[in-house]
């Protein structure tokens, strides 16, 4: 009995996980100077830089907002894989008894 729930549990994580990795989040800091893309797994996927809005003499700057835009998009990412786990508790619990979801989030 345990054996098929935690098997069951397993397979549900691995859909989660590849349910998440096609959400993409991106985040920004210095009015679009640096642009962070990252999916729900916490995965960072693409850094991109407005090169006209950056100084790249002051490395301290830049490195402060790469840091900002990245926090952002791993803060959007954390939110949005809570969101889905709290979506597949739901629906593990049985009928009539979703409210109790809320209990999860």
């Amino acid at each position: 009995m345990f054996g098929d729930m935690f098997g069951d549990m397993q397979e549900r994580q691995k859909a989660m996980r590849k349910k998440l990795a096609e959400f993409t989040i991106e985040a920004e800091a210095g009015d679009g100077a640096v642009k962070v893309t990252a999916n729900a797994n916490r995965e960072i996927i693409n850094i991109s830089f407005d090169k006209s809005k950056l100084d790249w003499d002051d490395q301290e700057m830049v490195e402060d907002l790469l840091l900002a835009a990245i926090n952002h998009a791993l803060e959007k990412a954390a939110a949005k894989e809570a969101e889905e786990a709290q979506n597949v508790m739901k629906d593990m619990l049985p009928p009539g008894l979703g409210d109790l979801g809320n209990l999860f989030g």
